[in-house]
């Protein structure tokens, strides 16, 4: 089968929308965090730490639900930490983002040392293998989608949301405490984002350091492209796995760009895209402004 016919193919459909789970996760809780009012950067590590405690939980119990429950656990667990420090104590929001990302990385490292005496890699665990249709994570990424646009645009806890991200003053006016509607977004959307993590592990049956690989910058680049809605960030963030899914095909396939440049396709798609279309988006206005 040559290239343009593989591209074709529904495998390489199948391909983009398994490639796409963790981004979709990631986009989706960093949306939610975001339109409240909240700088995330540290979408990296909800990612890793839940990729770490999805492996180690299914390798030490046997059970995949388990290992989904502790990753999207480990993902609010971070986003605990980043409230604590961003909204208790009112740290930098992206000096706290860009600090637990650092932590994340070592964390994880130390972690796997002190519990396998191995700095690289987590011992095989239950795999939720290569198909869809078999994979939880695929339907609970379709059900995140819906639900997250629903809670947006119909609850009263998506009113106020939006408006500790857009006017804070009016639920200060109304007596509601704007840190406490943002601390529970951001446990929510790190609980989301830490799915994609367990996605980024139980997809190889097992962790691997750096295995987020920038995942969670490149969610949050997603998250600004689609103009902080949910829905509109999941299909940039098909698009982006739809640029690492041909990176892939073109490193198997013999192709006219250097192999060298080829890993950097989905990277430099995304910042052309960011450049010609990105101008002019407008966060929401109390993005990063106070706690």
């Amino acid at each position: 089968m040559n290239l343009w016919a593989s591209l074709a193919s529904f495998g390489f459909i199948a391909a983009i929308v398994r490639i796409a789970i963790p981004y979709v996760f990631a986009a989706l809780g960093g949306s939610l965090v975001e339109r409240s009012g909240v700088i995330d950067l540290a979408l990296e590590a909800k990612l890793l730490c839940g990729a770490f405690a999805a492996a180690t939980a299914t390798h030490a119990t046997g059970s995949l639900a388990l290992g989904i429950g502790a990753g999207a656990a480990a993902g609010a667990s971070i986003a605990g930490l980043q409230a604590l420090c961003a909204l208790r104590f009112g740290a930098d929001q992206v000096v706290v983002g860009i600090g637990l990302n650092l932590l994340a990385l070592a964390g994880t490292r130390f972690a796997l040392q002190a519990l396998y005496s191995e700095g690289a890699n987590s011992p095989p665990c239950e795999s939720v293998g290569d198909g869809l249709v078999t994979n939880p994570l695929f339907y609970l990424a379709i059900i995140a989608t819906i639900a997250s646009w629903a809670a947006l645009s119909h609850t009263r806890w998506g009113l106020r949301l939006r408006a500790a991200g857009e006017r804070p003053e009016i639920l200060v006016a109304a007596g509601i405490s704007v840190p406490r509607v943002r601390w529970s977004v951001l446990l929510v959307g790190g609980a989301i984002a830490g799915l994609g993590g367990a996605q980024l592990s139980l997809a190889v049956g097992g962790f691997s350091a750096d295995t987020s690989s920038g995942r969670g910058y490149m969610a949050l680049a997603a998250v600004i492209l689609a103009n902080w809605r949910p829905p509109r960030a999941v299909l940039v963030c098909l698009a982006i796995a739809a640029a690492e899914a041909l990176n892939i095909r073109l490193q198997l396939a013999a192709s006219t760009i250097p192999r060298e440049l080829v890993p950097a396709l989905p990277y430099v798609l995304t910042l052309l895209v960011i450049t010609v279309w990105g101008a002019g988006r407008r966060p929401p206005p109390a993005l990063g402004h106070g706690n």
